[in-house]
């Protein structure tokens, strides 16, 4: 895909039309090819920017308004279906490429497993990083079924690629024992059930550092997004989410790059689960992009 083309499809509201002069660059990963439960995330990135259309281009959260951040929207990566190895392949090279250029990516999923690529691509550009990951699924399986290639996995790749005691995971509340097990030995940091008052809490530790952001839809209870793949009760509200992307917005952590996960709209008729993401990366636009 090239990047110096608009994109021809639906694009995530106010997004500028010139790829040189932007900072951040919007993109969408259609891939479901591991789900353990309900497919249809790869519908996720074209129904978020659709729903967008509906948003103020004005966030009273962030004081801001998105004509003030120059972003991109690239479109979605071509990826083959069925084929989960080489479409990671084509996103780690596709964040590569996007990095080559100093751009801030903001990628729209589909299923977690396609934060694992990104990560490796970022990681070879900024060694040092740390990860927050916000999500009801631990996701630090080593397999699922015997595939090591699920989006059971991501977290658990990712800790052994930057080192568990740099990956903090809030908001969890689902997973096996031995993934708990694993993050208590492990060094990692885990807060179960909540994510703005732990993360308030935590943020401290990562003053001054590189840190990438994964969010996982499903983090939110079903009542606010019902239109996820594994959807699990007991979760947070669309506000703490928000509160949560304000919080990182206001600490003095370097944001190098984010996305948004697991959105499969055919099992959410009314669309909440959309129009709440699509504000989510909104307010990531205007909070994080410098």
């Amino acid at each position: 895909m090239r990047f110096d083309e608009a994109y021809s499809g639906k694009v995530f509201i106010m997004s500028g039309s010139d790829f040189d002069k932007a900072k951040a660059v919007i993109y969408g990963m259609p891939m479901d090819w591991t789900v353990s439960f309900r497919p249809g995330s790869r519908f996720g990135p074209g129904r978020i920017r659709e729903a967008s259309i509906g948003l103020e281009e004005y966030s009273p959260y962030m004081d801001k308004h998105l004509e003030e951040v120059a972003f991109f929207d690239a479109g979605d990566i071509p990826l083959p279906f069925g084929n989960p190895a080489r479409s990671l392949e084509m996103i780690q090279e596709y964040i590569g490429k996007l990095l080559e250029q100093d751009k801030f990516p903001i990628g729209l999923g589909g299923e977690h497993l396609v934060t694992w690529p990104i990560i490796q691509a970022i990681h070879k550009k900024y060694p040092d990083m740390a990860l927050i990951h916000i999500d009801a699924h631990a996701d630090l399986r080593e397999e699922y079924e015997g595939e090591p290639l699920s989006h059971s996995t991501p977290v658990r790749k990712i800790c052994e690629l930057i080192g568990p005691e740099n990956v903090y995971s809030f908001g969890i509340r689902s997973g096996m024992r031995e993934e708990f097990q694993y993050a208590k030995e492990s060094g990692m940091h885990m807060s179960k059930f909540h994510v703005s008052e732990p993360l308030r809490e935590m943020l401290p530790a990562l003053s001054g550092r590189n840190v990438y952001v994964t969010i996982d839809i499903d983090v939110l209870d079903p009542a606010f997004a019902p239109g996820t793949g594994t959807a699990e009760a007991g979760g947070i509200t669309s506000n703490e989410l928000l509160e949560a992307i304000q919080l990182i917005s206001k600490s003095d952590i370097h944001v190098i790059g984010a996305d948004l996960v697991e959105v499969a709209p055919a099992y959410d008729h009314s669309e909440k689960t959309a129009i709440a993401a699509s504000k989510f990366v909104r307010e990531m636009l205007l909070g994080w992009v410098e």
